[in-house]
């Protein structure tokens, strides 16, 4: 057990300092803008910083399924709702977005040029597929039913 902890940590620093933070961290960090989402943890809004990074970079879909699938079972955010902002209106996601591209993040690691108004996007667009496979999951079991 003390090995996995020990590699857990190693490639979490490793990561930091190569810069792969990247989109996911800088959204997690915008996200913490918004009081709804203090009560989330860390983690919890990284993983929806994945998925609109998905997004952001326009992944094959099979790669973004894989991933919400991912989130899904082990129980990850896949909405905005899921991390408090079911509510949020467009001027509070375009601060998240805006504050994930202030020019110290690291979202500027990723390819092209990056602005809020493509974050903004890219976070919309992953809460709307979030929301699409949720409804998916709830009509596939009341038909089981």
């Amino acid at each position: 057990m003390d090995h996995i902890v020990e590699a857990n940590t190693l490639l979490s620093g490793l990561g930091f300092e190569s810069a792969g933070l990247a989109t996911a961290h800088s959204i997690h960090n915008g996200l913490t803008a918004l009081a709804e989402t203090h009560a989330f943890y860390h983690g919890e809004k990284v993983a929806f910083g994945v998925l609109a990074g998905l997004q952001l970079a326009d992944a094959a879909e099979d790669e973004v399924a894989t991933v919400y699938s991912f989130c899904e079972q082990i129980g990850l955010p896949t909405t905005l709702a899921d991390i408090g902002l079911g509510n949020a209106s467009q001027g509070q996601l375009l601060e998240v977005a805006e504050k994930a591209c202030a020019p110290n993040q690291p979202i500027h690691h990723e390819a092209g040029v990056i602005t809020p108004e493509r974050v903004l996007d890219a976070m919309l667009a992953a809460d709307a597929l979030g929301q699409e496979r949720t409804l998916r999951t709830l009509r596939l079991s009341e038909r089981s039913e």
